[in-house]
């Protein structure tokens, strides 16, 4: 191959690297939990936390944690937290025993939603 014809394929290959979309970074998803994912854990926790992969509108995101009646039980302070906006963070009171089913929706800095829910149970002592 001549050193004129190397130099076109190597222009025209970077070209195309250019100009190919890029896979871009969608949605937000959890990485973990605090309580984890299905865990039953022995006292009742403080707070439900949730680490994302990627930053989080404020505005746009919510956590709510209900009881096995479907009835909301935490206290009302869902947020992002403000020094990290990868995690989605809400205080509950304590706990009696039971099962618990966290629902939560974010939007990514980029304006994906994503939503979903996982349970917890307590053992029932509490702090």
């Amino acid at each position: 191959m001549t050193p004129l014809k190397l130099k076109r394929l190597i222009l025209f290959g970077a070209v195309i690297f250019m100009i190919s979309p890029s896979p871009a970074r969608g949605h937000a998803f959890p990485m973990r939990s605090e309580p984890r994912v299905g865990r039953t854990i022995v006292t009742s926790p403080q707070k439900v936390t949730i680490w994302f992969d990627g930053e989080l509108e404020a505005a746009f995101s919510t956590i709510a944690v209900y009881n096995s009646s479907k009835q909301r039980i935490d206290k009302g302070n869902g947020r992002v937290n403000p020094s990290d906006a990868t995690v989605l963070e809400v205080e509950i009171p304590p706990l009696p025993a039971g099962t618990y089913r966290v629902h939560w929706s974010v939007v990514a800095k980029d304006t994906h939603r994503t939503e979903g829910d996982f349970p917890f149970t307590v053992e029932g002592k509490f702090p």
